[in-house]
Parts: C-alpha cells; sequence; structure tokens
C-alpha cells in the first residue's frame, strides 16, 4: 500500500466535479479527480441535453461530460477511475482510500458524488434506461411532444413533473402504488385538476414493454400490477419518468459530515463549506432542490474558488 499526496482531491466526475477540477487546475493546485462508480455522472444515462447552456443545437450527455474532462485534464487536473471507499476527513492531510488500496493524503477534498435517482429495480427498467425511461423531467421532457408517458410515484417531485411534462406530452398518467398520495394538498390539485393528466393508482410498474427500431431501443408501454388484487393490465407509452426520490452518495462520508435528514450534505449559507474544515460540498450531493446540470457546475465552480481560499489562509497562517 502506497500514499500520494495531493493539494485537492475531488471526489466525483459528474459537472460539480469537473467543474471543480477545471477551476483548481486552472489555480494551479493539481488537482486529483476520483470518478467513481458512475464517471460522468447522471448525465452519462442523459441521451440529448438541450439546456445546457452554450450548445445550441443541445449535445449528448455522455459528449458533455468527456468535454468537461478533457478541459479539466488540459489545465493539469488528474482524473482517475477510481472509487474512494474510506475516508478520514478529520484528520489533517485528510485520508482517502481508494477501491484498488491507494491511499491518498489530501490537503482539501470537495465532496462531489452527487446523488442517484430511485428506480424500481426491475431488469426491464434497466434496458430502456435513456432509451424511453428517465428519472429527469426538466432534462428530457422536451422529447415527447404529442406523445404519451408515465409518471410513477406520490410525492411532490412526481406531481410536479407531470404538470411539468403536460406542456410537451398529449397525455400523462400517473401511476401510484397505494391510493393516497404523499404529495402535499396543493401539489396534488394542481394535478388533479389539468385535463393532461390521469391517474393509475394501487398500482407497481411489473415489467416495461419496448421494440427495437432502425437500431435503437423504445419505450411502447408498461404492464402494471394492482397492489390490492396482483391483477395485471397493459398500458401504452412513449416514456416513463420516475420520480420516487433521489438518493445522495454519502455513505462514505456519513459518520463524519453533518447531514441532513434525507442525506444532503449541509453547508454554510452562501458557501460550499462543510462542518469539517478543508471539506467542500457541490453539485446534487448538497442540493435537494434544484439538482441540474448547471446548478452542479456553478457549485463546482464556488467550492474550488472556497477551497483554493481556504489553503491560501492555511499557507499564510504557516507562514507566520
Amino acid at each position: 500500500m502506497s500514499e500520494n499526496r495531493v493539494k485537492i482531491a475531488v471526489v466525483g466526475s459528474g459537472p460539480a466535479g469537473l467543474t471543480a477540477a477545471i477551476y483548481a487546475a486552472r489555480a494551479e493546485f493539481e488537482p486529483v479527480v476520483f470518478e467513481g462508480l458512475e464517471p460522468g455522472g447522471q448525465l452519462t444515462i442523459t441521451t440529448e441535453v438541450e439546456n445546457y447552456p452554450g450548445f445550441d443545437k443541445g449535445i449528448q450527455g455522455p459528449e458533455l461530460m468527456d468535454t468537461m474532462r478533457k478541459q479539466a485534464e488540459k489545465f493539469g487536473a488528474k482524473t482517475m477511475f477510481k472509487e474512494v471507499k474510506e475516508a478520514d476527513l478529520k484528520a489533517n492531510p485528510k485520508v482517502l482510500k481508494t477501491d484498488d488500496g491507494e491511499v491518498y493524503l489530501a490537503d482539501a477534498v470537495i465532496v462531489a458524488t452527487g446523488a442517484s435517482a430511485r428506480f424500481l429495480g426491475i431488469p426491464s427498467e434497466e434496458e430502456y434506461k435513456g432509451h424511453g425511461v428517465s428519472a429527469c423531467a426538466t432534462c428530457d421532457g422536451f422529447f415527447y411532444k404529442g406523445l404519451k408517458v408515465l409518471v410513477v410515484g406520490g410525492g411532490d417531485s412526481a406531481m410536479e413533473e407531470a404538470n411539468y411534462l403536460t406542456k410537451f406530452a398529449s397525455e400523462v398518467t400517473v401511476i401510484h402504488r397505494r391510493d393516497e398520495f404523499r404529495a402535499s394538498r396543493i401539489m396534488i390539485e394542481r394535478a388533479k385538476k389539468n385535463p393532461k393528466i390521469k391517474f393509475k393508482l394501487n398500482s407497481t410498474i411489473k415489467e416495461i414493454l419496448g421494440k427495437d427500431q432502425m437500431g435503437m431501443k423504445m419505450v411502447t408501454g408498461a404492464i402494471l400490477e394492482n397492489t390490492k388484487d396482483g391483477s395485471t393490465e397493459e398500458i401504452e407509452a412513449d416514456g416513463i419518468f420516475i420520480a420516487i426520490g433521489h438518493v445522495p452518495n454519502t455513505k462514505v462520508f456519513k459518520d463524519q459530515l453533518e447531514l441532513d435528514n434525507d442525506g444532503y450534505i449541509v453547508t454554510e449559507k452562501g458557501s460550499t463549506k462543510t462542518n469539517i474544515e478543508g471539506v467542500f460540498a457541490a453539485g446534487d450531493v448538497a442540493d435537494r432542490i434544484y439538482q441540474q446540470a448547471v446548478t452542479a457546475a456553478g457549485t463546482g465552480c464556488m467550492a474550488a474558488l472556497d477551497a483554493q481560499s481556504w489553503l491560501e489562509e492555511k499557507e499564510m497562517e504557516e507562514a507566520e
């Protein structure tokens, strides 16, 4: 086992992590990026991204993340296809142990591990991710103009996504496993008043149906299972949006960083500073509200600048 010393370690390689790496590298802090289990983050399972500034014709999610990675490397960032499995953030320097047994000692750490959308966990769902199955209406809703879509969930996010999708889809059906919603009353009423929204209660998706057309996978519908009597029915759909929440990827840090009740990292107001000095958080891992690529990139910039200021102040104190 060897030890490697770095100035800034960035844990995570989505828009937040790679933007942090770009800024830290340009400031000559030679950041190391641990890409983790999902290199590029959630955008790697998104097809066309049309709402990221600077791309008037849109850009494929994987292509956008590859461009960000190359930009970070251009300025001197080092990216590694490694996952941080253990961490001691209270140590000085911070200790990070990766899945290959290597140990990295970092003066500052930027946590940008993101939040993973909760999915149903059925094989057909995995097959059609990015090909009709999505967890982001604002990312992919535009592609369903005049088409029928399903929204799975019963909370505020499901109602919000259903309402949003009616801007494009001809029909939106909300699938919920119970006969009552967890969403707030105002969100439920708004959805019920929308003439484009229908409801299938006491139902779950047993299987997602689809076909291959000209070498491309397409969703064609789903088989629903009644949660009360076990009966099944087939429903037509061109797209399926899963809106059952997100899980912030904080497991490695949960006993050290301050987290809220849902596991998101708590940061100082107007800053990316965490409860541990020298540790900063950016992107969806600390953002339970917006969860967009552009907002993640913005906080990645903030985290790099916060880390830079902290390191420079520390160097000045040590020099005195």
